[in-house]
């Protein structure tokens, strides 16, 4: 990867010899390393066996958890937060791993919209929840810093399974719990 982006870098008519290029494309490849790091994530391991039995038929929601990923048309990132609510039905899952999986996923290229579809499919699957909510709020550069050029926008997308696709008392009380975030 160190290669590529020593061709990129030259492409735009920078000179690698320069001493604040000198090992730019190696840094430039660790952090996209990084930033994709969640294609090598197993969600196994990232549950590491966090499930625990509970009677509770009552919403939990993790709200607020800072997410940042790379859209997969420009590679540029989009940096925002998301919200997850499930109602559980004989077992919770462990609070850091509802953060681990949105953190897997957020950590590869893709579109928002899809992004939100993974980490509800996801909890669903692994907590057999009777439904899962997700929202996500983000601005994206790809939006801010070419293009249109709109500073002050933002997109949200949601995905929203089981109970809270059926159920608008179920959505509301999602909403409400979610306030002016």
């Amino acid at each position: 990867m160190n290669n590529h982006f020593a061709k990129i870098i030259e492409s735009t008519g920078e000179d690698l010899n320069r001493p604040g290029l000198l090992d730019t494309p190696a840094r430039a490849a660790k952090a996209f390393a990084y930033l994709t790091s969640g294609y090598k994530m197993d969600l196994d391991t990232v549950i590491n066996n966090a499930l625990f039995p509970s009677d509770s038929e009552e919403m939990v929601m993790v709200k607020d958890i800072e997410l940042y990923s790379l859209c997969e048309h420009h590679m540029l990132p989009f940096t925002g937060k998301c919200h997850v609510a499930y109602i559980p039905s004989g077992k919770v899952l462990g609070l850091s791993k509802v953060a681990r999986v949105v953190d897997m996923f957020s950590r590869r290229l893709q579109i928002q919209e899809t992004l939100a579809q993974q980490i509800a499919s996801t909890i669903q699957e692994v907590t057999n929840a009777q439904g899962v909510g997700v929202i996500i709020e983000a601005k994206h550069m790809c939006m801010m810093m070419r293009g249109v050029e709109k500073q002050n926008s933002s997109m949200k997308t949601s995905a929203m399974l089981g109970t809270f696709r059926t159920s608008q008392a179920t959505r509301t009380e999602f909403f409400s719990l979610l306030g002016n975030s």
